[in-house]
């Protein structure tokens, strides 16, 4: 396989590995489970540690099986580097701790997964100022921003509730303000959308979702896609200001991030997302085609009160889905009408299982209000439009026809 010949999504992904020498002639990147590295020349130790020469240093700062997968999802995004870590929320927490200091600003969506609110809570505890706003209107995002305004932050799409930040306009504004644009891509997925496309510097995907896509291993990353110029950052080190400018930043967040605080993606959970990976095209596209379906028949349904699709034309966003993404997602939620109990429609299910994980090969239903965003409080939950009945969906790759049957016949 050619690198410099332009291959599809999957092609791409599926013989990535072999750009690089592998081991016996291995198909898939082996796993590598040292943590340390040795080197015949003193020397070359030496200059791996100095950053003059490629080459490992000690497993938490990165293994070959983790860098195969690095490479992937940077192919995936169309990316420049990506580093990989723990989980999504040590991606997301990577940028904290490597990039802000007290006395920054974030202006954040405010349609936000609920353990990143809970991050920014921390952050805005430790002296950094963070300002939640709808970005469904880039307008009160420029509103917003201050001098101290070090990063935009959204989501490509809210969980639960699946509104869609104005991502385009967003971009814009953050290339004319010269602010870091930092998108969460993994609502959608790399196969759907690609943030650098409205400008994101960096990109954020938690690997256990679709990347992944069999629920089976924790992993996230952060891939820069180029976009961003970091000689105008005013946190990046003397230290990490060697080299390549447009390398600063991933630097200083391997450093800062990876290293001192070591939230290190291993390398048999790298393996197992590197081969779920080669097959997140079709799955995605399933998971699509059924929620679809899925969000029509409950729609439809008069014992249904409202239905958070992306896909329907009823959605306040769907215009901008339509315009960005290749498709709506796997992910919708719905709300039963007053006097029907979720706990009782989510016990009647026979097919959907009552758990927390997003973008799992198998169809997967939740009680919102009462679970992942109980922590916040009811107010904080009719902030962000969270009802009590609200119940989210992440939608599998079961057939068609018995997803359907399965809701519907929960309602009788």
């Amino acid at each position: 396989m050619s690198d410099k010949k332009h291959y599809g999504f999957t092609t791409t992904i599926l013989h990535s590995d072999r750009q690089k020498p592998i081991e016996h002639g291995s198909l898939h990147k082996p796993i590598h489970t040292s943590v340390a590295f040795g080197y015949k020349d003193a020397r070359q130790l030496a200059a791996v540690f100095q950053g003059r020469e490629a080459g490992y240093r000690y497993g938490r700062q990165g293994n070959p099986t983790v860098s195969a997968l690095e490479d992937k999802v940077t192919r995936m995004e169309d990316g420049l580097t990506t580093l990989c870590f723990a989980t999504g929320m040590a991606a997301i927490g990577a940028i904290v701790q490597g990039l802000l200091r007290a006395g920054d600003q974030v202006v954040s969506t405010s349609f936000l997964f609920g353990n990143t609110n809970s991050l920014w809570q921390t952050v805005a505890a430790q002296g950094a100022t963070v300002a939640m706003v709808d970005t469904t209107d880039a307008a009160l995002v420029e509103a917003a921003i201050t001098p101290a305004t070090r990063m935009v932050f959204v989501e490509t799409i809210a969980n639960p509730r699946t509104q869609i930040a104005d991502l385009k306009a967003i971009g814009e504004l953050c290339a004319r303000r010269g602010i870091l644009y930092v998108v969460d891509n993994t609502m959608t997925s790399p196969y759907l959308f690609r943030p650098k496309s409205v400008g994101a510097g960096l990109v954020v995907n938690s690997l256990t979702k679709a990347i992944g896509g069999h629920g089976i291993a924790l992993g996230g990353a952060l891939t820069d896609t180029g976009l961003f110029d970091w000689m105008r950052y005013p946190h990046i080190a003397p230290t990490y200001q060697r080299g390549a400018a447009a390398q600063w930043g991933i630097t200083q967040i391997r450093a800062k991030a990876l290293r001192d605080f070591g939230a290190s993606l291993g390398p048999e959970a790298a393996h197992h997302i590197a081969v779920g990976s080669e097959t997140m095209a079709l799955r995605v596209e399933r998971q699509c085609a059924n929620a679809m379906a899925l969000a029509h028949m409950l729609e439809a349904d008069e014992r249904v009160a409202a239905v958070y699709y992306p896909g329907l034309k009823s959605h306040p966003q769907h215009a901008i889905a339509t315009e960005l993404f290749s498709g709506y997602g796997g992910l919708l939620s719905f709300e039963l009408q007053e006097g029907i109990d979720c706990f009782d429609y989510l016990n009647r299910l026979q097919l959907a299982i009552p758990a927390s994980n997003l973008g799992d090969t198998r169809t997967l239903v939740i009680p919102v209000a009462h679970t992942i965003f109980y922590e916040m409080g009811r107010e904080r939950r009719a902030e962000m439009g969270i009802a009590e009945s609200l119940i989210r969906v992440s939608v599998g790759i079961e057939d068609t026809a018995d997803l359907v049957e399965d809701f519907l016949q929960a309602l009788a």
